[in-house]
């Protein structure tokens, strides 16, 4: 096929060659051949990012069009960008790209129930990316791209500079979404991971119509057919806690919930492996070390021996892998209705109890709350300590409707598939960040397979005084110190008083939705904020 052919619709014109929907030897070949980066000593190809390590959420825009703008959530997460300035960028990214004397490009689906996907067409500078595409996305059997029309096209350009005068952004970097021309640009980063999320929030905008929950989670399904859901930003475990060998991993990051069950938005997992412990989580471990993963911004030496607790470019380094790496997976990516719903937390504070029950209004409370604390390193511009957070939904960055349409079906959903929602807090116990110590990892699996088991449903709940969270009394094998969180602070006093001020913290980000929930729901946050 002539590159004319394969750059058909993309607007982007002239390229000498165009490599289409090569599999991983022949992407990594090109990589290794231009230099994009190397290959460890398990032949996982290492690429580094230069200065952006993390999203760009400040350089994020999307288009002001007039069949979108009165639906969309405008603000700091979603950044207006006038059509006639993302006409410039978009060809200034274009010209670019049909300058190069080779291009990559990856045709996928976003999307494992048949019903609810997109076609992604990727067309990128540099092998690597295209190999991250492929590994992130669902890829087509080959006959399905002979006659491939996108739905989405991703024009990527990381080398190029942006020109914020006459671009509209604020950098060199732009990340540019046209849901009315069906297009996403980039320009000025290498973090790979922006070309996932721009599919995300794409999913996000289009799902809700259609009576689907996009949801930033993972998913996983047990022998008896129950599915599990895994709410958290970056660092709170959602990859982590759901490769689990007991269960079968349906997806680590994006999901949707429909009227028959649950699917994954992709074909791959992108895991933070920073400090990743063999010992703790081998089915990651084993994934990162294979031919066709991408490892980002990972340390190795000069043998290609990686160092996984070696932060020199990041806290935020990746392992990028198709899910089947993993060797326990949902065939297909779907399953059916979630029995259980957990809303995971990385409580800097050290307040929270590492499970808790929550109820309908609850669930709702903390679902539109969003509490984490964001890790070092995730985001440009964060220091070396966690900063306390509220993201709307788990997912503010990604959400391009208001979040009361989230939050709103989140609640119906689990009011007719009759799920149950458990908060976990795999952050801090005995004392704040830089006192107490993180979550044992062994306690938060435990305490997870009971509940997903429904063991943990039956045991004796007391009322956290400040939360008005239902917590576990007593758990075979786990400390009761543990369970209850002020027990672990050696300090009763200065607990009190730091959940007091989360409980404040909580309060005053909530104002924000008081004039759009149920009174069930104002009623739980009234008893959260007493």
């Amino acid at each position: 096929m002539t590159a004319s052919a394969v750059l058909a619709g993309t607007g982007v014109t002239s390229a000498n060659m165009v490599h289409a929907n090569l599999t991983a030897p022949g992407l990594i070949a090109h990589a290794m051949r231009r230099g994009e980066g190397r290959l460890s000593a398990d032949g996982a190809f290492i690429g580094l990012t230069g200065q952006h390590t993390g999203r760009s959420v400040a350089d994020k825009f999307v288009v002001d069009e007039p069949s979108t703008t009165k639906e969309i959530w405008w603000g700091k997460v979603n950044q207006k960008l006038a059509p006639e300035k993302f006409e410039v960028f978009a060809k200034r990214v274009r010209t670019y790209l049909g300058e190069r004397e080779e291009l990559f490009t990856q045709d996928l689906y976003a999307g494992a129930d048949p019903a609810h996907r997109i076609k992604v067409r990727l067309v990128t500078t540099n092998a690597w990316h295209a190999m991250f595409a492929r590994n992130m996305f669902i890829r087509p059997p080959v006959e399905e791209l002979k006659d491939f029309t996108p739905d989405y096209t991703i024009l990527h350009a990381p080398e190029l500079d942006s020109v914020p005068a006459e671009d509209g952004g604020k950098s060199s970097t732009l990340i540019a979404l046209s849901f009315a021309q069906k297009i996403i640009a980039i320009a000025g980063t290498s973090y790979a991971g922006e070309i996932k999320k721009s599919i995300f929030t794409v999913m996000n905008w289009l799902l809700p119509a259609k009576g689907v929950l996009p949801m930033h989670c993972s998913a996983n399904v047990g022998k008896a057919g129950d599915t599990a859901l895994f709410f958290g930003l970056s660092g709170t475990g959602k990859t982590t806690l759901s490769s689990d060998p007991e269960r079968a991993l349906i997806g680590d990051d994006e999901h949707g919930w429909s009227d028959t069950g649950v699917f994954n938005f992709e074909g791959g997992c992108y895991a933070k492996v920073i400090k990743l412990s063999k010992d703790a989580e081998p089915q990651i471990w084993d994934a990162s070390h294979r031919f066709g993963t991408v490892l980002e911004n990972v340390v190795a030496d000069e043998r290609g021996h990686v160092d996984l607790e070696d932060g020199r470019y990041t806290e935020n380094t990746r392992s990028c892998y198709p899910i089947e790496f993993i060797p326990n997976t949902q065939p297909g990516g779907q399953a059916g209705l979630p029995k259980n719903v957990v809303m995971l937390t990385a409580d800097a504070f050290g307040v929270l109890p590492p499970i808790a029950k929550l109820t309908p209004a609850q669930a709702m409370y903390h679902f539109m709350s969003g509490y984490t604390a964001k890790v070092a390193g995730t985001e440009k511009g964060l220091g070396k300590e966690p900063q306390a957070t509220f993201s709307t939904c788990f997912g503010a960055p990604f959400l391009p409707r208001h979040p009361e349409v989230y939050g709103k079906m989140l609640a119906e959903l689990i009011a007719r598939d009759g799920a149950q929602v458990w908060l976990v807090n795999t952050g801090w116990s005995g004392g704040s960040y830089g006192v107490g110590s993180r979550m044992s990892i062994k306690h938060t699996r435990a305490l997870l397979r009971a509940a997903l088991d429904g063991s943990l449903a039956k045991v004796e709940f007391v009322t956290d005084p400040f939360f008005g969270l239902a917590m576990p009394k007593s758990v075979p094998g786990i400390p009761e110190n543990v369970l209850n969180p002020r027990e672990s602070w050696a300090d009763k006093a200065a607990y009190d008083a730091t959940a007091k001020k989360l409980v404040g913290l909580f309060e005053k980000n909530f104002e924000t939705f008081a004039g759009a929930v149920s009174e069930d729901v104002k009623a739980a946050a009234i008893r959260a904020a007493a």
